[in-house]
């Protein structure tokens, strides 16, 4: 069955052509490593794990190189202030090795939890300075890029067209619309390929231009090629890189060896928070940890996610959130009423719903209509286990552990102490004293739902 992707770079669905076949390279932008991943940043991690998984489901062996950014990216896409590491470090008073290593293991822990697959090849910016420099002066020999005082820039102006992906038009651009902070650059979007290093500055390397950091940009071309070659499959990431950081890494891959790295550009939509942006004005910033201290497990939140094609704008609210707790027990249940039946259901039923749920997510990953066949399935007129066999199936996509059972547990009488105690500060509006109770519970391991039947006690 073919499988249809939406190609940013072109504007349209295409069919999906592997270079080669029954195989697939894949390329995924991974985080900067310089604070906490929200759940925004989590909802692109999950609709690149729906993806890769798709691709195995249809058979394909998937290679997926996943970047770790700890040096380069600035807090401007202007290539000005300082490197988000570096800030971070100097913010929470730690070097910054121990800000990357810290924010990592938070990372992979988050995707742990969310079910993520394990890209093939995990690499750090840090641990390729060598083929960034390699990159940069193959850059700078083919004619692309030019130094100044403080920096190597790439020239846009010596590219056919600059802007394919985000579809800029630079001839159309008013002048000075875009800060141009080096007075030194001869077109306002050139970008730093490479950064002159000041001499208090923590993180740099020799190099031919003296002591000097990579620029944000540099490290995905130079390592998508390391890995997966000058031209590869699908590059995959947020809305957000589009008009600049997937944008400058076609530029230098151009500039280097003359080719579009990826055939297939995927990205996904923003997470909004009901259903505005996510901001720390706002006190709207999610994380994993906090859907966690609500009481319900993460993989409501992967399930969650479901609810909308990655393509669209996801309204996050805790109401949905609620929603998609109840509907991930009442799939697993489901699931189990279909173990322990005894009907019989016709091969060419399975086979229909199972087609059906393959063009639901071959056709662009419309998960919203591959759920609808997965309610079908659950809900299907007999309970046999030849459809818990078939939702098993499904669940190798979904990654929502559909076969877990719920787990009776027994509630310690200190903890349920501690929810009564909760209970007669809620009934007396102390607000306060019900937070100060629900933290001390926490601590202990247990997190509280509450719900119109009562409070709800979970482990953590």
């Amino acid at each position: 069955m073919d499988i249809y992707f939406y190609n940013t770079l072109t504007r349209k669905k295409e069919k999906f052509i592997p270079i080669e076949e029954n195989k697939v390279k894949m390329y995924s932008c991974g985080p900067t490593v310089y604070k906490d991943a929200t759940i925004g940043n989590m909802r692109t991690n999950l609709f690149q794990d729906t993806l890769r998984r798709t691709l195995e489901y249809n058979g394909y062996e998937v290679k997926q190189v996943m970047n770790i950014t700890d040096v380069g990216h600035l807090v401007s896409d202007g290539d000005e202030g300082e490197d988000k590491i570096l800030k971070s470090a100097r913010e929470e008073h730690k070097t910054p090795l121990e800000i990357a290593d810290y924010y990592t293991k938070l990372f992979f822990r988050d995707l742990e939890r969310l079910n993520v697959e394990t890209p093939e090849i995990i690499c750090k910016a840090t641990d390729h300075i060598k083929e960034m420099l390699e990159m940069v002066k193959k850059i700078m020999k083919n004619g692309y890029a030019y130094e100044t005082s403080t920096a190597i820039y790439f020239d846009v102006s010596k590219l056919d067209k600059y802007g394919m992906l985000s579809g800029i038009n630079l001839d159309e651009q008013k002048a000075g619309a875009r800060v141009d902070v080096d007075p030194e650059k001869r077109n306002p979007y050139d970008f730093a390929l490479w950064i002159k290093a000041p001499k208090e500055h923590l993180m740099k390397w020799d190099s031919p231009w003296g002591p000097s950091y990579p620029g944000w940009h540099i490290e995905c071309s130079a390592m998508s090629t390391k890995y997966l070659g000058e031209e590869f499959d699908i590059h995959t990431g947020g809305i957000d890189l589009i008009p600049t950081h997937h944008e400058n890494e076609i530029a230098q891959n151009i500039g280097a060896c003359g080719k579009i790295p990826a055939h297939y550009w995927l990205h996904g939509e923003y997470l909004l928070i009901d259903g505005g942006k996510m901001s720390k004005s706002l006190g709207n910033v999610y994380l994993l940890d906090d859907i966690i201290n609500r009481g319900y497990e993460p993989l409501v939140y992967r399930l969650f996610n479901f609810s909308c094609h990655y393509r669209g704008k996801l309204n996050f609210t805790w109401e949905g959130i609620q929603s998609a707790s109840i509907s991930l027990e009442r799939l697993r249940e489901g699931y189990q009423k279909h173990l322990l039946g005894n009907a019989d259901v016709s091969d060419e039923e399975i086979e229909d719903l199972e087609n059906r749920f393959k063009q639901a997510i071959n056709d662009d990953l419309n998960m919203p209509l591959a759920m609808s066949v997965v309610w079908e399935a659950v809900r299907y007129q007999v309970q046999s286990p030849k459809i818990a066999k078939l939702l098993e199936k499904f669940d190798t996509v979904l990654g929502i552990e559909i076969t877990k059972q719920k787990q009776k547990q027994e509630i310690p009488q200190e903890i349920l102490e501690l929810v009564e105690q909760r209970k007669i500060a809620r009934a007396e509006k102390n607000w306060a004293k019900s937070d100060e109770l629900r933290d001390l519970i926490l601590s202990k391991g247990y997190s509280l739902k509450d719900t119109k039947d009562g409070v709800e006690i979970n482990t953590l």
